[in-house]
């Protein structure tokens, strides 16, 4: 993983003293709110409901040992025993106290960590394939670009008032497993007909209010030019985006005003102009940051062989891990879903836990994932069984990955201001009442994602099944939406009819799935049946038209 150079700890350090200044100046009136909100709001800081709310960001979802345990250890010290993993790939903090915060930056300075650029109008915390580096259908190893796209957006000086926040996701697989086409710019690593490696470029995607699947505007950029083709792409929108209406200024809404078309084509000039003057990143420095993600030394010769005489285990297996470039080796899927629980939620305890597991079974490596739970990249198939049995004893165990109790949900109206509903009450009692009615194996792979608001920050649009909190005279009420998803065959959610009670809720997105099993042919998944058959079935048992 890639390792700060003295560039790198200079310019956080800077930062942190930067920030204790402009704290100390707020508290003692130096400064208003007012004048402090773009300040915080630069290193990652929120004013929640209750409390400030910090963002940390994990660039590309990778973490060592050091660093989670840094994660919690703050949790312990700074909050109240707990961090909230996000589908950004960060880690949030929702109970700071403003005078701590530059003692947190501070600390997670020490292990190489910030959260700078992780709120405001710029380009965020670089996203990607969490099984990056070990998925055995990965043209690539993505995180080298990725680690070279963050290089190059940080503290850069055009983009760093931008009309709105910029999300990157960077892949290298057929599989999109970071809901790439979903992001203001997805790039994917691929192979032209000539055998070249380089990019597709997909630019314009989002969710919020008005989502939106990227289009591919390029099919292919050499790698050497990524960099400055994602700067043509940031400096038409930067020139034409909307900055007199925060609900227009997404680059989604310029590409689709302008015209995929229109757009690309001052992309492609601007593109030109860029390569004329020579502003492209030297090719060594991309094979510098190669060298931070070789591949740790694998042992040959392994086992691959199961022991599935446990059948709890052997679910866990068949649910949790995926399959490795490596032979003997797998990447195990730690789910931080337990039935009941909150989504995304890890305790200091289960933070120190998995921070010591990471070190013994996945060369001191581990990675968040966009679904809000937590990935050992490199276990030997034959130390299973010994991890699963540490994860059971704490609560990390549930066999539950891609099934209907693997809720992706944000935080809602219990923390954040924004919101119109919560979300968590919901998803624990979703993921509840299947882990106890037992549905959950018989349904198979069913994504289901909640939001507490219009901004989606829990992917309701890209769900096969999505829930959506909205305030309806002063009383929180759900839409439910059907067919969506974020991997390759992205689609958008529509919604299902008028809205519903907390219970009533729960109880619809029962309707929906035993209308599905009544309906479902051979391996078939909810996704499957759903397109197959279409809304008017479902809306027929749910409400009766």
């Amino acid at each position: 993983m890639y390792k700060y150079d003295q560039y790198d700890q200079a310019m956080v350090d800077a930062r942190v003293e930067e920030f204790r200044d402009q704290t100390r100046r707020r508290l003692d009136g130096s400064l208003s709110e007012a004048e402090f909100r773009p300040l915080r709001l630069m290193n990652g800081l929120y004013l929640q409901l209750h409390a400030y709310m910090l963002r940390v960001a994990i660039p590309y979802g990778t973490l060592s040992s050091a660093q989670m345990h840094a994660l919690a250890d703050i949790a312990e010290k700074y909050d109240r025993g707990y961090g909230h993993f996000t589908t950004r790939q960060n880690i949030q903090y929702n109970w700071i106290k403003l005078e701590e915060a530059p003692d947190l930056l501070a600390d997670l300075a020490k292990v190489e960590m910030h959260a700078i650029q992780t709120s405001g109008n710029c380009i965020r915390n670089i996203s990607s394939d969490h099984f990056a580096g070990a998925a055995a259908d990965e043209l690539v190893d993505p995180r080298p670009y990725a680690e070279l796209l963050r290089q190059w957006s940080s503290f850069h000086p055009e983009f760093s008032f931008l009309p709105r926040k910029f999300k990157i996701a960077v892949i290298a697989s057929d599989n999109d497993r970071a809901a790439m086409k979903l992001h203001d710019i997805g790039i994917q690593i691929v192979k032209n007909d000539a055998g070249a490696i380089g990019a597709a470029f997909y630019v314009g995607g989002g969710m919020g209010r008005t989502p939106m699947i990227a289009p591919c505007i390029r099919g292919f950029v050499p790698l050497d030019q990524l960099v400055t083709y994602a700067e043509a792409c940031l400096r038409v929108y930067n020139r034409y985006g909307r900055r007199d209406n925060k609900y227009k200024a997404r680059i989604k809404i310029l590409v689709h005003e302008l015209g995929a078309e229109e757009y690309t084509r001052q992309v492609e000039e601007e593109f030109a102009h860029m390569l004329q003057i020579g502003v492209e990143p030297p090719l060594a420095e991309i094979e510098r940051l190669k060298t931070f993600f070789e591949d740790p030394p694998f042992e040959t010769g392994l086992s691959t062989e199961v022991d599935r005489s446990d059948p709890d285990f052997a679910l866990w297996v068949d649910r949790n891990t995926h399959p490795h470039k490596h032979e003997g080796y797998v990447s195990a899927v730690i789910s931080l879903k337990p039935a009941g629980g909150i989504p995304g939620d890890a305790s200091v305890e289960q933070m120190h836990l998995m921070a010591e597991l990471s070190k013994q079974y996945s060369f001191d490596e581990s990675r968040v994932t966009h679904t809000q739970n937590i990935v050992l990249p490199h276990v030997k198939i034959a130390d299973l069984h010994a991890l699963w049995t540490k994860l059971d004893e704490a609560g990390l165990g549930s066999p539950n990955l891609d099934t209907i109790e693997d809720i992706i949900a944000c935080p809602g109206l219990d923390y954040c201001s924004l919101a119109n509903a919560r979300s968590i009450p919901v998803a624990q009692k979703i993921a509840t009442r299947f882990s106890e009615s037992g549905k959950t194996d018989t349904l198979g792979e069913l994504k289901l994602k909640i939001s507490g608001c219009i901004n989606a920050c829990g992917h309701h649009h890209a769900g096969h099944i999505g829930i959506l909190g909205v305030d309806k005279k002063g009383v929180e009420n759900y839409q439910l939406l059907l067919g969506g998803s974020e991997a390759q065959d992205t689609a958008l959610g529509k919604i299902t009819g008028r809205g519903f009670d907390e219970e009533g809720i729960v109880k619809a997105v029962e309707t929906v799935t035993d209308l599905y099993l009544e309906h479902r042919e051979d391996g078939e998944r909810f996704l499957d049946t759903y397109r197959r058959i279409g809304m008017d079935p479902f809306k027929e048992a749910l409400y009766g038209e």
